[in-house]
């Protein structure tokens, strides 16, 4: 029977028995000696040990899979996304039809509402509901002021321009030219607006007395701040998510006014339609 030697194994130290030709091949080679499968594995392995990010549970992961942010499942993670990355909350909206709110996406809490919308006005009386409102207005309706009735114009005369121009008014400037043509609005004090929606801010000012100034540059630049009240700069944003040059432009006026500690106000469509809410924002 051949003779047996002890060795130690290299992971757990326990001693283990092999032959002197077995021994002299390991030594040769420069191989190590293991008890078992288990041990060598464990001794050859690169793995790293580290705490989940969520939880805080240890478990290993090999070096080139070690990050920053490590989690052990892939409900930690998004335990933790949840809590950075809310998701947007739908508030409930109510439906220009029939009134009754909902909560998702969209102006009609259903098919039959949107189809009595574009139903439910004739030609006629889109056009005598919008020069009702030119009157009342004493300017040219935008659609988010009429969105009752902006659907049944969009069906008689296939857009709300051709609407506007059906009722004998001219349209404001469309989608197509917003980033290159400027239709100028003039304002109750005489301040030169960019559009329909900067006059209605520049009017809802002058008729609560708030002293503005229009078109001042911020400091040591080239940009102009629709107004500026008192040391406040005010800023309406129609455009947003409407071109990624308008966006760059409202990305530059945040960071500056974020370094120089300067208070910017930003006003959005939302705030104006479908009715005026500027008192929270303008609360100076």
């Amino acid at each position: 029977m051949e003779k047996l030697y002890k060795v130690s194994c290299n992971k757990c130290s326990n001693p283990i028995y092999r032959s002197r030709g077995r021994i002299n091949e390991n030594l040769k080679f420069g191989h190590n000696f293991y008890c078992s499968r288990s041990c060598e594995f464990q001794y050859k392995t690169k793995a790293r040990i580290v705490n989940c990010g969520n939880c805080m549970t240890e478990f290993t992961r090999q070096p080139n899979d070690i990050s920053a942010h490590n989690y052990c499942s892939r409900s930690c993670a998004a335990q933790v996304n949840n809590r950075r990355f809310p998701k947007r909350i739908r508030l409930p909206t109510a439906c220009l039809s029939c009134g009754n709110t909902f909560k998702r996406d969209g102006k009609y809490c259903s098919r039959k509402c949107g189809y009595l919308a574009r139903t439910r006005f004739t030609a006629k009386e889109v056009l005598k509901l919008i020069r009702l409102a030119h009157k009342e207005l004493k300017r040219v309706p935008v659609r988010r002021e009429l969105r009752n009735i902006s659907e049944a114009g969009r069906k008689h005369f296939g857009s709300w321009n051709d609407t506007i121009l059906a009722a004998g008014l001219k349209p404001h400037r469309s989608h197509g030219h917003r980033m290159y043509k400027r239709m100028n609005a003039k304002a109750s004090d005489g301040h030169l607006c960019d559009s329909i929606s900067e006059a209605i801010i520049d009017n809802w000012l002058t008729k609560r007395g708030i002293v503005h100034l229009k078109g001042t540059r911020y400091p040591d630049t080239n940009f102009r701040a629709d107004w500026v009240i008192g040391n406040t700069f005010v800023e309406y944003f129609g455009l947003l998510k409407d071109s990624p040059r308008y966006d760059r432009e409202v990305r530059r006026k945040r960071n500056f006014c974020k370094k120089q500690s300067i208070k910017l106000v930003e006003i959005y469509p939302t705030d104006l339609y479908p009715k005026i809410a500027l008192e929270n924002k303008l609360n100076l």
